[in-house]
């Protein structure tokens, strides 16, 4: 717990000695990190998340509230629960007073863009303590010293400050799983740091070089970086940085191990800051080695093509020389073969540092081996997968993890050396800068066809007209006997047709015919050892073709081909041609799962596997490695499987194992795995709500397996668990416990209630498991009262039950409801609501029972109450010391003497009361942890003290802050025992304060971070993270929409509302939809889906939905299959629906879900009403039910035809929730990494961060969302720090990685998309960055429209790379269009606006129209003079920039006047017009982009030196006497010094 409360204690002290001037306003973009960005699908524990948040396995932050006091709590906390939102990473907990404004965060610090105030003044302190994050707790007793510094504002922590840490040559990742990568959607609350210097040239550790990647499987990348010159003392340093610990054999992590020597053991194993062993934890018996980081070449002569040089790492397999050379253009055709080495074959499996004799220039030679069954297979998949590696059918029907992107269609091609070279020239006239009608400002016309541009590569070449399995398989007896393995059949761009006998020895053609059966070899029988020689021999048009589609395989970037690891599925799609596809076919009939290839014959045992992956040791790091990367790999796989399965049982295609019951209690085990569906089965949740509860009780399940995995106990067991909603159904997927098929459930349950606390039964194994859990949930033990009246003691709900499977482990299950109730939904009769609920019209009716708190909120309340105690405490102890009056008694009460000084400097203060608090929280501190430790010294009025306040924020301990929930309050069904009945009525308090909190706190908090602009939504999906974050659940989305409306200048909260307005009504739409689809056959589901989008989304008044046609309904069959159908209504109900009566379905249901009144009655009512865009509740609806529809231009204002025909609904897609594995050790290194940064130390930063990209590549392989935001956060760092070619291409895979992982037009990908403009003009490819700004403003219109105060910074943008391509009139109409904006959004009066002003004045100057550039600069000089005061610096820029546009207009008006005197012969002066040079466009993009260079003159420097030093000192002294070792560290620390960036800007305020 060390870390987390020692980071927030920090912030706590800080922000009181120094709270905030005119702390920054909310949008300004940070230099470092980007602002929050407006969501992550994918994205869980918000990597991104300040860095206050604790390290990840404590994860409870929160942007705390009034006062700005913040704090953190016990903190096992479990990590956030995975809904694809940013989960706790900011819970924003204001505190109910809604005293002051949100905390600035630890970095707040030099305002981001001019809005706050003069640069002198630092926003507020940053603690100097570096907590370095990559320590698990467990590895360490992380000793947390709440020390004499912290009346300073400096808490120390043991974990040493990360000088050079782990460099990113520790761990270079292993060579399968590795791609250069990315984190979630970096949800940093716009943290503010300091700027580099201009130019600061450190070349970052280039990212993992993508030579080589292949295609499907795993990614290898090799080359490793070039050296980074590095200083003697870099290199001193580097030594250090080399440490790992101890390597396990036969794992691939480290790239190159050179000799293994031993360093000086313990001393440096505990300074790695990997691992800080306390002398009594499992750390002490690690070995250390050093690894070098020694790649070298091999030579590889392959058959038929010259010998080439390859480069590898000792720590790599065989094998994955093979998925190399299967990618290699030369090579890609081979599959069946084995490298010798001086004739002898080398084991796939082994590592090459293993083999024999195998060294630099060793040569190895591609053997052709003999072929089988399975090899021929697998050879003729691979070339089916060459020839179709450019098409993209794949990704459009959503198979195989394929997903789209269409950067490459912007950037023409790669945009790395070749691309520079190609666009060098920056000569204006190649640039054409006219943006496509509908982007420009004020269209209304919203193209849907431009969301998916045509790819000139996606015209593949047609290399085979047919391949395909001949119908003469399996070959018969004999000719098995003479090596027949299988036929093919092909026919040839040039009509031949060929039969092709694959054999033991490879291809060749046979006699046989369509018709006649002859398997001789045919003359010439061209026997080849690959089919793809074979071809070309026979196909000159296949041999031209197939060479020169390799070619463009290889020149794509990899990333555009790697698989994802969980399916994107795209909601538009292209008419395309089904084209014969043998591979595919035979996919579609055989249960190939993915894996037959590996294990032939067998499905796979999931629950074994995600089992045995979770048991895999996790002492070290390399373990822990493995361990994460086999649990992500099992997941993805498993989420694969049953979202596969999921779909076959509701298209009817698998056999339940309960066939004679009603369709609806069905259930079915299709490999492996067991489906149930989401109806209410026997009448289990009649007390719940029925087919409702049963409905919402999966996901609720589903979010207790998300927490307690995440909770990770060893010992604790859970289920596979994935939620698919498909077609109007809901299919839960789980894997099965050992054994539980054979038993009845009533023997096998021997913890918990299967009749919902009837009958109870508890064991005490199982109490063990779960209490290990109940801290970090915050679950209290308790007793309940079973049928016979006994007294059962659980540790959890009722509902969660044990069960030992046959395999001995001790699972659970049943999770939905870990979490408390929410009482807002819950009226309970004779129970009280607090006033602000009652206010709000709470308690409600909801339609099920199973409503409960989500973990985000919990932990914000938990927080909350933290924050409350300490308050409480603070003041009693104030009024005793103020009854003791003598300094010396204070003293003895445990207060330190700098702590005596420190309160008499600052009752000189004027706010005395604030910061008399902070020595009050100090003591409070100390006293908690002293009497927590159950010291006798501790005086028994300060242990009153401590009662008193752990009594009034209901802790259950009195002794210690600890707030835990009873999940069976108000639980129909269960009773309590009397003896705790006082115990109970604390509980039924808490949850209605906790229901209470989420009104009066959270709900307030989050309108406010919207106002501020820190939370940014563009659409429905990151509207609901934004809300998911704070522990807010959707169903309170109306009542946060009818807030903003009672928010006083909610004008600035229009595009909040409007998302609002649109994803409430496109939920009650996705409610209705969800039964209407239960009502339709297979056979009329096009028809169906039409006509319900006509309903909802046209403007024809009557649609007529097209029933089937009659001829292949037979009546007498329908009669037998009505009771088959799962819905049990007529077949064709469906069809009767209208418009006005599906939007009056709509109204009802946004009433009675959402407690909103919608006012209107059809489709053109709510879009004129609200401002919406059908085409964005098009997109919403079809994201929201999986429907995807043909990409064309739709018309939805035409009243005389219906906008869709079943023609234009293509497919539907399952909508799949899962549980996200995280990477633990790689999320710490991206949190130090940010640390790092925000203290100024780029460089160390940097590396701390290609580290953590290492490890996510280790983990998680080369696609994730967390990759992807630490990308982002690497290229903005190569960008501050000089290297703009390195941060062109760490964003280029950002853009990548973001398009194919979490979708082509999602929020994250627009503002990768700017941020790539950004660094393109940087690298003066002017007409790549305008055409990525112009998609970036097609995509923000197509997902909300244009009046979103996003759309003001990219017009901003759009209209200074214009300007500084010289086309003016352009320019103005993006700039105005942006002050607009931004005068609407942020106020007139904003810095901001005056900023927009002064752009568009220097847009009117360079045209010469001075008197419109004067007007504009007037406007912001006013707005400087009025918010900064008349000295300040922006003040005079824009009076000195006056003053010369005044001299312009004088001098061009006399000019004038002298041409209407003179007329011809007038004596004309030459004027001075400026064109824009690129120096100055990129300085105005970097400030409005929130990137700030400051030069840093040499005195400067030495300050800054000393003020580090200074730091140093005060940190050392403070830590020398309480740690071990003190010298090490201290000289760890005076080395750590010097390499702080020679310009870095100090990120605090001296305390003293």
């Amino acid at each position: 717990m060390g870390n987390s409360v020692v980071v927030n204690c920090c912030r706590r002290v800080t922000n009181l000695l120094y709270p905030a001037r005119g702390c920054s306003p909310p949008d300004e973009r940070s230099p470092l990190l980007l602002k929050a960005p407006v969501s992550g699908a994918g994205s869980v524990d918000a990597l991104g998340a300040s860095w206050g948040s604790a390290p990840f396995p404590d994860v409870i932050t929160s942007a705390a509230a009034g006062g700005g006091l913040q704090e953190h709590i016990e903190c096992a906390q479990a990590l956030p629960e995975a809904e694809g939102e940013a989960a706790v990473a900011t819970a924003c907990s204001n505190s109910c007073s809604g005293a002051g404004s949100a905390a600035p965060l630890p970095a707040t610090v030099l305002p981001a863009d001019l809005e706050e105030g003069p640069l002198e003044l630092l926003g507020c302190a940053v603690l100097p303590v570096a907590c370095q994050g990559h320590v698990k707790p467990e590895d360490c007793g992380v000793a947390c010293s709440a020390g004499p510094g912290a009346a300073c504002g400096v808490l120390t922590c043991s974990v040493q400050p990360a000088g050079p840490r782990p460099g990113a040559a520790s761990l270079l990742g292993n060579g399968s799983q590795r791609a250069a990568s990315s984190e979630s959607p970096n949800k940093a609350r716009s943290v503010r740091t300091g700027r580099a210097p201009h130019g600061h040239g450190v070349a970052a550790p280039s990212a993992l070089s993508w030579e080589k990647a292949s295609g499907r499987r795993a990614v290898c990348s090799r080359n490793p970086s070039p050296p980074v010159q590095l200083s003697k003392q870099q290199k001193r340093r580097k030594k250090r940085k080399l440490l790992l610990l101890e390597h396990l054999p036969g794992v691939a992590l480290v790239n190159g191990s050179g000799p293994h020597e031993n360093l000086k053991g313990e001393k440096d194993a505990r300074q790695n800051g990997h691992e800080e062993a306390d002398a009594g934890e499992d750390g002490n018996d690690q070995e250390v080695i050093v690894i070098q980081d020694t790649g070298f070449t091999v030579k590889i002569c392959a058959p038929g093509i010259e010998p080439f040089s390859l480069q590898v790492s000792p720590q790599e397999m065989v094998q994955e020389i093979h998925q190399v050379l299967m990618d290699r253009e030369d090579t890609c055709h081979r599959t069946c073969f084995s490298l010798q080495l001086d004739g002898n074959v080398l084991d796939n499996f082994a590592e090459l540092k293993t083999i024999e004799g195998l060294q630099e220039g060793s040569l190895l030679k591609v053997v052709e081996e003999p072929y089988t069954v399975r090899e021929a297979r697998i050879h003729v998949r691979h070339i089916r997968d060459l020839l179709k590696s450019l098409d993209p059918s794949d990704a459009f029907n959503g198979v195989d993890c394929n997903s789209l992107s269409f950067l490459s269609v912007f950037t023409e091609g790669d945009l790395g050396d070749s691309g520079k070279r190609k666009k060098k020239g920056t000569e204006m006239e190649q640039i054409d800068c006219t943006p496509p009608e509908h982007i420009l400002p004020g269209s209304k016309e919203r193209p849907l066809c431009a969301l998916q541009p045509q790819n000139r590569d996606w015209k593949p070449l047609q290399c085979l007209k047919v391949l395909t399995m001949s119908g003469w398989n399996p070959p018969p007896g004999n000719r098995k006997m003479h090596g027949d393995l299988m036929y093919l059949y092909v026919i040839t761009v040039e009509d031949r047709h060929v039969s092709i006998t694959a054999s033991t020895r490879g291809f060749y053609l046979n006699q046989s015919t369509a018709y006649n059966f002859n398997p001789k070899p045919a003359n010439p029988s061209f026997l080849s050892h690959s089919l793809v020689e074979l071809l070309n021999q026979i196909s000159p048009t296949f041999k031209k073709n197939f060479s020169a589609l390799q070619k463009k395989r290889v020149q794509r970037h990899p990333f555009e081909r790697i698989a994802t690891p969980f399916q994107v599925y795209s909601w538009t799609a292209p008419q395309a041609e089904h084209a014969m596809d043998c591979v595919r076919a035979e996919d579609a009939y055989t249960s190939r799962l993915g894996y037959e290839e590996h294990i032939p014959g067998q499905t796979r045992d999931w629950n074994e596997e995600l089992q045995t992956t979770r048991e895999l040791p996790r002492k070290n790091l390399p373990e822990r490695l493995l361990r994460e990367r086999a649990i992500f790999k099992v997941h993805s796989d498993f989420t694969a499987a049953a979202t596969r399965g999921a779909m076959a049982v509701i298209d009817g295609n698998v056999m339940a194992i309960n066939p004679s019951e009603e369709t609806k209690m069905q259930m079915f085990i299709w490999n492996n795995i067991f489906f149930s569906l989401g109806f209410d089965v026997r009448d289990h949740y009649k007390d719940f709500g029925g087919d409702v509860a049963a409905y919402v009780a999966p996901t609720n399940d589903l979010n207790g397996v998300r927490t307690y995995n995440a909770v990770d106990v060893e010992g604790l067991y859970t289920l596979g668990t994935v939620v698919v909603d498909y077609r109007g159904y809901r299919v839960t997927a789980q894997s099965i416990i050992p054994g539980i098929l054979e038993r009845e459930q009533e023997q096998s349950v021997i913890y918990g209630s299967i009749d919902f606390g009837k009958t109870v039964v508890s064991h005490p194994k199982y109490l063990e498991l779960l209490e290990k859990t109940s801290r970090p949930l915050k679950i209290q033990k308790h007793k309940v009262l079973n049928d016979k009246n006994e007294e059962v003691e659980l540790c959890s709900s009722v509902e969660c039950k044990g069960i030992i499977g046959n395999d001995g482990r001790h699972y659970i299950l049943d999770l939905l409801r870990t979490f408390p109730p929410d009482l807002n939904f819950l009226p309970v009769e004779g129970e009280e609501m607090p006033e602000e609920c009652k206010k709000m019209g709470f308690p409600k009716q909801h339609r099920h029972k199973l409503c409960c708190l989500r973990q985000e909120l919990v932990d914000a309340f938990v927080e909350h109450r933290y924050l409350l105690f300490m308050k409480l405490a603070a003041l009693q102890l104030m009024q005793q010391k103020a009854n003791k009056q003598e300094s010396s008694a204070a003293l003895e009460n445990g207060t330190s003497p700098e702590n005596g000084t420190a309160e008499s400097e600052k009752s000189e203060s004027d706010d005395g009361k604030t910061d008399d608090s902070v020595t009050g929280l100090d003591q409070v501190k100390e006293l908690a942890e002293t009497i927590a430790s159950d010291d006798g010294t501790v005086d028994p009025k300060s242990r009153e003290v401590i009662r008193n306040a752990c009594k009034a924020v209901g802790s259950i301990s009195d002794t210690s802050f600890d707030i835990r929930f009873n999940p069976d309050i108000f639980s129909p069904g269960v009773r309590f025992p009397e003896s705790s009945r006082e115990e109970v009525q604390d509980q039924k308090q808490l949850l209605k304060d906790a229901a209470a909190f989420l009104l009066s706190c959270q709900i307030p908090g989050l309108v406010k971070d919207c106002l501020d602009h820190t939370v940014l939504p563009m659409d429905g999906a990151t509207l609901a993270e934004a809300m998911h974050q704070r522990g807010i659940n959707m169903r309170y989305l109306g009542k946060v929409i009818h807030f903003i409306t009672k928010t006083p200048g909610h004008a600035q909260l229009d595009h909040i509302f409007k998302i609002g307005i649109s994803e409430l009504i496109t939920r009650s739409a996705k409610h209705i939809f969800k039964t209407y689809l239960q009502g339709v056959e297979l056979s009329g589901l096009s028809a169906a889906i039409s006509h319900f989008l006509n309903c909802f989304l046209s403007s024809f008044p009557n649609p007529i939905a097209h029933l089937p046609a009659d001829e292949l309904v037979s009546k007498k069959k329908n009669k037998k299959r009505k009771n088959r159908n799962l819905g049990n209504a007529d077949n064709t109900a469906w069809a009767s629906m209208t418009p006005q009566e599906l939007w009056k379905n709509i109204c009802s249901e946004a009433k009675s879900y959402f407690d909103f009144s919608l006012e209107c009655e059809n489709a053109d009512q709510a879009a004129e009403m609200y401002n919406l865009q059908k085409i964005t509740l098009l997109r919403e609806i079809s994201l929201k039910t999986g429907v995807q529809i043909l990409l064309k231009e739709y018309n939805f204002d035409n009243r005389h035809k219906p906008t869709f025909t079943e023609e234009d609904i293509l497919n539907i897609f399952p909508v799949v929730k899962h549980v996200n594995p995280k990477a633990s050790d790689a999320f710490h290194f991206f949190q130090s990494g940010q640390a790092k940064v925000q203290q100024g130390f780029l460089k160390e930063g940097c590396e701390l961060i290609n580290e953590a990209l290492n490890l996510f590549n280790n983990v998680y392989g080369a696609m994730h969302v967390e990759i992807c935001a630490c990308l982002r956060l690497l290229a903005r760092l190569n960008y501050i720090m000089g290297d703009y070619s390195e941060a062109l291409s760490n964003q280029q895979k950002a853009v990548l990685m973001s398009e194919r992982v979490l979708g082509i037009e999602h929020p994250n990908t627009i503002q990768e998309y700017m941020h790539l403009a950004l660094y393109c003009f940087a690298n003066s490819q002017l007409s790549t960055a305008l055409n990525l700004l112009y998609r970036a403003r097609y995509l923000m219109l197509l997902v909300f429209g244009e009046d979103h105060p996003e759309m003001a910074l990219l017009d901003n943008n759009i209209g200074l790379v214009l300007h500084g391509v010289m086309e003016y009139d352009l320019s103005l109409r993006f700039l105005e269009n942006a002050l607009a904006i931004s005068s609407k959004y942020h106020g007139s009066k904003s810095l901001k606006v005056a900023l927009s002003h002064h752009l568009v004045a220097r847009v009117y100057e360079s045209k010469a129209e001075f008197r419109s550039a004067l007007q504009h600069e007037k406007e912001g000089y006013t707005i400087y003079k009025n918010q900064l005061g008349e000295h300040h610096e922006k003040t005079k820029e824009s009076s000195e920039y006056l003053k010369y546009l005044t001299q312009q207009a004088v001098a061009l008006q006399r000019t004038m006047n002298e041409i209407y005197k003179n007329g011809s012969n007038a004596n004309i002066v030459p004027l001075k017009f400026t064109a824009p040079n690129m120096t100055s466009v990129l300085e105005q993009l970097n400030i409005i982009n929130g990137i700030l260079f400051i030069p840093l003159s040499q005195k400067d420097l030495e300050n800054l030196k000393a003020e580090v030093q200074r730091r140093q000192q005060l940190q050392e002294s403070i830590k020398s006497g309480e740690q071990l070792e003190p010298e090490d560290r201290a000289g760890e620390e005076k080395e750590a010094e010097p390499s702080m960036p020679s310009a870095a800007i100090p990120l605090t305020q001296s305390p003293a």
